[in-house]
């Protein structure tokens, strides 16, 4: 945290006051135009101050890790569906009646698909999968891309684990690539409040579906 002092003495404040008040100030800081602005728009600027009456400036990295905090609020299924990549994924965890479980404490490690990725499944699979009649097929498939526990990519290690779903996923990493059974993890580590999630570009199927 960076300490500002804001001490002017009278007579520096003197003489600025006369230089305005004849019109030849040609600039301000831009602290003070912002703070005139703000005036102008009826609205009262407050600068935070310590016990000793100096201005308090954050630093740019406590700027950065609120502005991290605030991004990470909200549930696996509130960053999924905040984001416009994953519509197909939603609308089928929406059907498969998983959204109360995936917006539940968790903590949850979930291999997203893309749109992208389920457009690519092969003509009519996610329109079968999508009718009612075929929930629990939906809630296989969806569980068979979500590990219990939060696992960042930076943890994965090449082997065999177990999902949510009852059966075994295929991990492998090459360098900082990471695929999971023919998928590849295109990004990684998307927070959520309640786990982490990794996109990837293919929608992986239980082998017995």
């Amino acid at each position: 945290m960076r300490i500002q002092s804001f001490a002017p003495s009278l007579k520096s404040l003197v003489a600025v006051l006369a230089i305005a008040a004849t019109g030849s100030l040609l600039s301000l800081p831009a602290e003070a135009k912002t703070c005139d602005s703000a005036a102008k728009a009826n609205k009262t600027v407050v600068q935070p101050v310590n016990n000793t009456g100096s201005v308090i400036v954050p630093t740019s990295v406590e700027l950065a890790e609120t502005a991290t905090k605030t991004k990470a609020a909200g549930t696996i299924v509130d960053v999924a569906a905040s984001n416009a990549s994953f519509k197909t994924l939603v609308t089928a965890v929406k059907a498969a009646g998983l959204v109360e479980v995936l917006s539940g404490k968790g903590p949850f490690t979930v291999f997203a698909p893309t749109d992208a990725a389920f457009a690519a499944l092969p003509k009519g699979t996610l329109e079968m999968l999508l009718k009612p009649e075929n929930k629990a097929k939906l809630q296989k498939v969806l569980t068979y891309h979500v590990l219990a526990g939060e696992v960042k990519s930076s943890a994965i290690k090449p082997g065999q684990v177990k999902t949510v779903e009852g059966q075994s996923v295929t991990l492998s990493t090459m360098g900082k690539k990471v695929k999971v059974n023919n998928a590849n993890v295109t990004t990684a580590d998307v927070k959520a409040s309640n786990g982490v999630i990794h996109v990837i570009d293919r929608v992986i199927l239980p082998p017995n579906l």
